[in-house]
């Protein structure tokens, strides 16, 4: 992508595309080229992670797409004066891909989640989708990245189903590292990790008010709701976040 199109925060460079953009940018490349690529949402959870985490890096160095998840890029970005064109939200960009799916006849597959998500989540949306070809959807067991056997058979299975895009719901960084090792191997046009999305469609776990997502609360949201899991991450990773994004204003303020 060219640097017209990006914007840097904290030594990442984001796709300054709008959610329409990108699902278009997304269902072209499935039907026109087909060469494996794959999408990663970063929040800004990843950009923390991303400051220390190389191999992370250059992951996110060699995808096709890095759209903004979390509202508080949008912020950052708006701060540092470059503003992006708006949040692509890794669980609409599932629904909506998967709707685009059904009205273009493509195939996908979901890997990943808790266990019976990815089924339920499959259930669902075919109820709102009827047209839609889901042609796989699979929960790894834990630590499944370890077993040799175990990771040849799932992609096995996922050659074996032909998808034409491939959500993968594993938590990152796992899911990006996962994806990268596998993607050019898989053959599959695009695949995308999509975090907890597989939970949230099939209710699993609770989403935040629309209000409360569009004012960048939504982690507030999943806080209140897993306190013992995510506190520490929310509460020392955004300010963390913070103070990265403060760091680059200064620099550019007196540059």
């Amino acid at each position: 992508m060219s640097d017209l199109t990006r914007v840097n925060i904290c030594g990442i460079n984001i796709d300054k595309y709008s959610f329409e953009q990108v699902t278009e940018a997304i269902a072209h490349h499935v039907i026109t080229n087909r060469k494996p690529k794959y999408v990663v949402t970063p929040n800004a959870q990843h950009i923390v992670t991303l400051q220390r985490d190389a191999r992370f890096r250059e992951i996110y160095r060699k995808a096709f797409l890095v759209v903004p998840d979390g509202v508080p890029l949008l912020w950052a970005a708006k701060l540092l004066n470059t503003p992006l064109s708006g949040r692509v939200n890794g669980t609409d960009l599932f629904e909506e891909l998967c709707k685009l799916s059904a009205d273009r006849g493509l195939k996908v597959f979901l890997l990943g989640g808790r266990p019976l998500a990815a089924e339920k989540a499959t259930q669902i949306l075919k109820r709102k989708y009827p047209n839609l070809k889901i042609v796989g959807a699979y929960c790894p067991p834990y630590g499944f990245e370890s077993d040799i056997r175990e990771l040849q058979q799932i992609n096995s299975t996922i050659q074996a189903a032909v998808p034409d895009i491939l959500f993968v719901g594993l938590g990152a960084p796992k899911q990006e590292y996962w994806i990268y090792d596998n993607y050019q191997q898989l053959g599959v046009p695009v695949s995308i990790g999509i975090g907890v999305s597989f939970e949230l469609v099939a209710g699993m776990v609770k989403r935040a008010p629309k209000l409360m997502q569009k004012s960048g609360l939504e982690w507030f949201f999943r806080l209140l709701a897993e306190p013992r899991r995510l506190w520490q991450r929310y509460f020392f990773g955004n300010a963390i976040f913070i103070l990265l994004v403060l760091k680059q204003k200064l620099s550019l303020s007196g540059s």
